[in-house]
């Protein structure tokens, strides 16, 4: 039975919304709720995207790493630190940001 997008996209919203409160009161760097709401957001995201593919045959410009595959890819960048040079000679990794950063950066 095919899950309605409608109401996976209500249960994405609330994960969103419940992400976020776990995140703003955070009582430890180490809360379990934060973990626990990632998780929920995860599985809940990936419902939604394929609820849209089954029912209306498209899906969300996002996705979701496969967090063993990131472990190991990060244990090969020790390695080889040449493996995220594009042609320019840029590491494309120092290029990323934490985007938390950058929205506390535009409340000041």
């Amino acid at each position: 039975m095919a899950i309605d997008p409608r109401a996976a996209l209500d249960r994405f919203i609330a994960a969103l919304e419940a992400h976020y409160t776990a995140v703003a009161t955070r009582q430890t760097e180490d809360d379990s709720r934060v973990d626990d709401a990632y998780d929920v957001l995860a599985d809940a995201f990936e419902v939604y995207d394929e609820a849209l593919v089954t029912i209306h045959g498209e899906s969300t410009p996002f996705f979701l790493e496969d967090e063993d595959l990131d472990d190991d890819e990060h244990d090969d960048d020790e390695h080889d630190d040449d493996e995220h040079d594009d042609a320019d000679g840029v590491d494309d990794d120092e290029l990323d940001y934490d985007l938390d950063d950058h929205l506390d950066e535009d409340e000041d």
